[in-house]
């Protein structure tokens, strides 16, 4: 009993590469969707700047993006925090590429041109928790603020 309850909250040490990947890009793809969302309106100019960003960080193809972004936002829409995303970030993500999806983050969140107090919440939640120094938080903020 107490090793299936483990076996919820703990990654699978003989997971394929390949399948770490997947779900790494699923967290981050439902971290975006989640900004979109933030602001209780998700618009056409936020799910296109989730898409483009989502499709050039990681070269998808039109069908790869699709399946993505469908299965991200069932898992968005399934999560009862940020923990279960934030989780793999940290155990896999260089802080670089940690850095790199707080400047996504913000690029969806100024996609609309209106930056929403939600969305800056999520977003310097998201930063605290995946260990993004502030520095990096609100430099991240002023590069994508001045774009």
């Amino acid at each position: 009993m107490i090793g299936a309850l483990k076996a919820l909250f703990e990654p699978s040490r003989d997971d394929e590469p390949a399948v770490t990947e997947h779900r790494l890009r699923l967290a981050a793809a439902a971290l975006l969707i989640e900004t979109a969302r933030a602001d209780s309106r998700q618009d056409g100019v936020e799910e296109a700047a989730l898409a483009d960003t989502l499709k050039r960080g990681l070269g998808l193809s039109d069908a790869e993006l699709e399946d993505l972004v469908r299965e991200a936002n069932a898992q968005a829409d399934a999560a009862t925090s940020l923990y279960q995303f934030t989780r793999l970030i940290n155990d896999h993500f260089p802080p670089a590429r940690k850095r790199q999806l707080i400047i996504d983050m913000w690029k969806v969140a100024y996609a609309d041109g209106d930056l929403d107090k939600y969305e800056e919440h999520l977003i310097r939640r998201v930063a605290e928790l995946i260990y993004v120094p502030h520095e990096e938080y609100i430099r991240a903020k002023l590069t994508v603020a001045g774009r």
